[in-house]
């Protein structure tokens, strides 16, 4: 089974993936953010490098795609690549940051993928205010992320809600993130839980 977190900047997606991971077994499996060559490149010049930043994102995700198909166990995701495409890509593009001629080489790129992979089993959406992200994104205190702009922030969320509701193809469940605290109040993990056993084993009820 294939379990992905989406969500926004800040909105909680590697605590989520790490605590779901201990809790069922699961093996976690985090987005390449350490390792990319592109990030401090970005944020410093957006319409030089959101090509490059999206490729190799692009290609990392599918990698992962690839690696997950084949396993014989439950892994949960942070970050899909269906995120990366109708949510950072569209706003990239929205925004001015890419050409025409490298979004349609990025898009058919991304449709010769999704000939040879599946949709995950399950997406976890945590939604979360612009203000909830900045706070999350000032705790943590990557000073990549500290050149974010409140505008930038706000696009993705809409881009977000569209994708969830207009595009996405698979099951998904949306938390309310801004009034949960998962990480540190129990009850409010074991509300994620119980939503994903029902989500899986059971029948599916309203969101948190």
């Amino acid at each position: 089974m294939h379990i992905v977190i989406a969500g926004n900047i800040g909105s909680g997606k590697t605590t989520l993936t790490e605590m779901l991971a201990r809790h069922y077994g699961w093996e976690a499996r985090y987005e390449a953010v350490a390792g990319n060559p592109y990030l401090d490149d970005y944020y410093r010049d957006l319409y030089r490098w959101s090509f490059n930043l999206e490729v190799y994102f692009l290609k990392e995700r599918f990698r992962d795609l690839i690696a997950i198909g084949k396993a014989d166990h439950t892994i949960v995701q942070d970050r899909s690549i269906f995120e990366g495409v109708y949510v950072f890509m569209e706003n990239n593009r929205a925004m001015g940051h890419l050409s025409d001629r490298d979004y349609s080489t990025f898009m058919e790129l991304f449709q010769q993928m999704m000939e040879v992979v599946r949709v995950p089993d399950l997406m976890i959406y945590l939604r979360a205010s612009v203000a909830h992200l900045v706070g999350n994104i000032q705790k943590r205190g990557r000073d990549y992320e500290q050149q974010i702009q409140l505008d930038y922030l706000e696009n993705l969320n809409r881009r977000y809600d569209d994708f969830i509701m207009n595009k996405y193809p698979g099951r998904v469940i949306t938390i309310g993130k801004d009034d949960l605290d998962f990480q540190h109040e129990p009850r409010h993990f074991a509300q994620i839980v119980d939503r994903i056993d029902r989500t899986i084993f059971g029948l599916f009820s309203p969101g948190l």
